[in-house]
C-alpha cells in the first residue's frame, strides 16, 4: 500500500535535506515542492511579469511546463536545477508563492505525483492544502538563529558569499511573508507531528521521522 509523508516548516528548518535521505532511507520518491515554485519564479521573473501583473501571468502560467527528472527541475525542457538555489530565488519564490493564481496552477502537478507511488513531500503547506489526507504529516521548525547558521555555513561550503546577519534578518522577513499572506499562510498541519530540529542533528531528526513511520507501518 503506497502512502504520503508531508514535512512542512518555516525556510531553513532542514526540510529538505531531511526529506530527501528519509526518501532515500524508505526507498520512496521524494518531492521537492520548492524547487517547483523556485522555478516558476525564475521564469517569470525572467520573463518580467511581476506577482501583481494578473493578466500577463495567468497566460505565462498556462505556457510553462515543469518536470521533475531524477534531481533535475526542467521549465519547458530546460534544466534550471542550477539557476534556482540562489538567495535572490528564494526572495523571488516567497513573493509568487504568495500569488492564488501560482499556487492553483501547481496544486494538480503536485497531487497527480502520489498515484505513481509511496512519496515523501516537503513545503509550507503540503500538509495542510497539498495532501491534507497524508498518513504522515510532520512539522520541523528551529529557532531563527539557529536556520540562519545553517543556511550561512552551507554557503559557505559551497563557496558562496555569506553574511549571517544577512541571512537571519532574511528568514526573519521571509517568516512574517509566509505566516501572514493570503493564498495558503505557513501553519502546522492537523495532526502532524511537531519537531524543533533546534538542537536536533540532521541525522536525529531523519531517525526520529523514519522510526515512527516503521512503527505505524508495521501496525497495519
Amino acid at each position: 500500500m503506497s502512502y504520503v509523508i508531508t514535512i512542512d516548516g518555516p525556510a531553513g528548518a532542514g526540510k529538505s535535506s531531511v526529506a530527501k535521505n528519509l526518501a532515500l532511507k524508505l526507498g520512496i520518491k521524494y518531492l521537492d515542492t520548492g524547487a517547483i515554485y523556485r522555478a516558476i519564479a525564475l521564469i517569470l521573473a525572467k520573463s518580467e511579469i511581476k506577482p501583481d501583473n494578473k493578466e500577463f501571468l495567468n497566460e505565462a502560467l498556462s505556457e510553462i511546463k515543469i518536470e521533475l527528472v531524477n534531481n533535475e527541475v526542467l521549465v519547458n525542457g530546460f534544466d534550471v536545477t542550477g539557476e534556482i538555489r540562489t538567495p535572490e530565488v528564494d526572495e523571488l519564490s516567497s513573493l509568487y508563492s504568495a500569488v492564488p493564481e501560482v499556487r492553483k496552477a501547481l496544486l494538480s502537478l503536485q497531487q497527480e505525483q502520489k498515484n505513481y507511488g509511496s512519496i515523501i513531500a516537503e513545503g509550507r503547506d503540503v500538509g495542510s492544502v497539498v495532501f491534507p489526507d497524508a498518513r504522515f504529516k510532520f512539522f520541523l521548525t528551529a529557532s531563527p538563529e539557529a536556520r540562519a547558521r545553517r543556511r550561512y555555513e552551507q554557503r559557505l561550503s559551497k563557496n558562496q558569499d555569506a553574511d549571517y546577519e544577512e541571512i537571519l534578518s532574511a528568514i526573519k522577513s521571509r517568516d512574517e511573508n509566509d505566516s501572514h499572506r493570503e493564498a495558503a499562510p505557513l501553519s502546522i498541519p492537523d495532526n502532524a507531528v511537531y519537531i524543533d530540529t533546534s538542537d536536533m542533528s540532521e541525522d536525529e531528526v531523519i531517525n526520529f521521522i523514519y522510526e515512527h513511520v516503521k512503527e505505524v507501518l508495521s501496525k497495519s
